[in-house]
């Protein structure tokens, strides 16, 4: 479900950037690719995800950090009605305390220097491409660009200066809203695993009917497997069409181009 998980999280991004004060194009792009990529990081959990291949050894080493927790966690704190599992994937990383945490520890690195800010964004954005294509690094590469642009007038100072200056700027703005970005990624992934058969514990360590590891999932028939035509059908083009209108000015866009279409058919009749 990785480019699911992505589309999710891009439009989760897109849709609570506003909420955390991001207005502008250059502003709402980079926060929503952060958002599509780190949807995937609880797939870290799985050797086979796009997130445990990404850099080879070192991810594959992570990933085989994070089932061992995982599966140590689950057993120390599992309930009496628990099902008999390893608890290796989809348990640890995918809870919404494991999204507040990472979310909380991506903000607070903001204290240690801006450039580690920007290693946990790169590394979202980089998710995302891997998942999505180049072309999500090409829209934030657009944005970015443009706001260093609209940002140097004549006479204001020489280019360089200028772009120093947006760079230092834009880091600061990335400290203040990457953790937001990695916890809402994070946890967009876990209500999109709730979609499928298999469900996902998200609330523990609540204890739902002695279970601390519940799986919360939609009533049956409206469960889909996972690669399921369902989810290649209909979630990714719904997701698809979301993830252009939810960006800024994307619904007026599209609203003109329908009214633009109107009035060439009525002419062409």
């Amino acid at each position: 479900m990785g480019r699911s998980h992505a589309l999710s999280g891009w439009c989760a991004g897109l849709a609570v950037a506003p909420l955390v004060g991001l207005t502008s194009v250059a502003e709402v792009v980079p926060f929503a690719a952060a958002t599509a990529g780190y949807a995937l990081l609880p797939d870290l959990d799985h050797p086979g995800a796009s997130a445990s291949r990404l850099l080879g050894p070192v991810t594959r080493l992570a990933s085989a950090a994070v089932r061992a927790f995982s599966g140590v966690l689950y057993n120390v704190t599992k309930g009496p009605r628990d099902e008999d599992s390893t608890g290796k994937h989809r348990h640890a990383t995918h809870t919404l305390a494991a999204a507040i945490l990472l979310g909380m520890l991506a903000a607070s690195l903001g204290d240690r220097g801006k450039w580690a800010v920007l290693a946990v964004a790169v590394t979202g954005l980089v998710l995302a491409a891997d998942a999505l294509g180049d072309w999500i690094v090409m829209a934030v590469l657009a944005a970015v660009g443009w706001s260093i642009v609209s940002t140097t007038g004549p006479g204001t100072a020489l280019p360089g200066t200028a772009a120093a200056d947006a760079l230092q700027t834009g880091l600061s703005q990335i400290g203040g809203w990457i953790g937001a970005a990695v916890a809402v990624g994070m946890f967009v992934h876990c209500l999109g695993d709730s979609l499928t058969r298999s469900g996902c514990p998200w609330l523990w360590p609540l204890p739902i009917r002695g279970e601390t590891w519940y799986e919360l999932r939609l009533p049956k028939p409206l469960r889909f497997s996972t690669g399921h035509w369902f989810e290649h059908a209909i979630i990714v083009p719904v997701l698809t069409v979301a993830a252009v209108l939810l960006l800024p000015g994307g619904l007026q866009v599209v609203e003109r181009l329908f009214d633009a279409t109107s009035v060439w058919l009525a002419g062409q009749s």
